[in-house]
């Protein structure tokens, strides 16, 4: 295939299909009719030589190919974007749509303060925040489906670029008068009582210290180094009687049982604030982990991704500095 015999604005097409997965989803992105977007690809299948997308159960289903090419159209979209553009980025005119993936923990502690200021400074932005459960963070960074991902990562491919967010370490927590309250907790007496645990990809094969392994993104589990160690003395083992995808349910079970939970200390310090549940003195130092933002290093280029991140991180650090207030 020759660049020079492909219309350009057959890569914007085929960009707008990845983005969306249907012909309809890109017309609506590109603003131009369904049968424009499906000969402007059948177009590039002749160019290419490839079929590129074929039909799923869930829309428009890339090939090995497509996949390959995805990144590199991304990325050669955006610097012709960038060549072309001679406005600088302006937060109270721009109208963008951003889209991030964040945990539930993210989406609670740290969003609210993000959309209050894009409220006041970028009324016209919009953010569809996707669910951080079971997806391929690298694959949606490449093609270009997230700008943005919020969690807990370890290693990272070098093209996949990170911020520091906020910190946060695992409390123990269980129901106000529960019977381990105001006394010495021991791994064994602790362990005697059911455990309500809150895995954030909904999956059971995280590695043993708590990471899930996803194409090179090293993504955490959970905060919850007792339920992780490796039971090397024969001692007590914890008995996991509920698992969950969600904080959401964690409060009203621990309110009606014995059960005790390990959580991020700045959910366990709301529940507690209600009033209904105590912080329990962990018998070991509390596991810390950093919540970190991550994006594809072609978002270095995109004034418009960089004063996101500028205020996300501002937001984050007054979380971080109310907490050790």
């Amino acid at each position: 295939m020759s660049l020079k015999r492909v219309d350009l604005n057959l890569f914007r097409v085929f960009d707008a299909i990845m983005l969306t997965g249907s012909v309809s989803g890109a017309s609506r992105e590109l603003g131009v009719t369904a049968s424009a977007v499906s000969h402007a690809l059948a177009r590039l299948r002749l160019a290419v030589g490839d079929d590129l997308f074929i039909y799923g159960d869930d829309g428009m289903v890339p090939t090995a190919r497509a996949r390959e090419l995805a990144p590199m159209v991304r990325d050669g979209l955006g610097r012709l974007d960038e060549a072309i553009s001679a406005t600088p980025f302006s937060p109270c005119q721009a109208v963008r749509t951003f889209r991030v993936a964040a945990s539930e923990y993210s989406s609670s502690i740290i969003l609210p303060g993000l959309v209050q200021r894009i409220a006041e400074l970028a009324p016209q932005l919009e953010l569809r925040i996707f669910p951080y459960s079971r997806i391929d963070v690298v694959q949606h960074l490449d093609e270009g489906r997230l700008d943005l991902v919020i969690g807990w990562f370890s290693e990272l491919p070098e093209r996949i670029h990170r911020s520091p967010l906020l910190k946060d370490k695992e409390a123990l927590v269980a129901r106000r008068g529960h019977p381990l309250e105001g006394s010495a907790v021991t791994r064994e007496r602790l362990f005697s009582y059911p455990f309500v645990v809150v895995e954030l990809t909904g999956s059971g094969d995280q590695s043993a210290d708590g990471f899930l392994d996803e194409r090179g993104v090293w993504r955490r589990v959970w905060i919850d180094r007792l339920l992780m160690e490796a039971d090397e003395d024969d001692a007590a083992v914890a008995h996991i009687a509920v698992s969950l995808p969600h904080y959401a349910s964690v409060a009203d079970i621990l309110s009606r049982t014995d059960m005790v939970a390990t959580l991020p200390e700045r959910f366990a310090r709301r529940l507690v604030e209600a009033g209904h549940h105590v912080m329990l003195t962990l018998p070991h130092a509390p596991q810390e982990a950093v919540v970190e933002a991550i994006w594809h290093q072609r978002g270095n280029r995109d004034a418009g991704l960089k004063w996101l991140l500028k205020h996300l991180e501002d937001v984050a650090g007054a979380e971080d500095q109310l907490k050790s207030s």
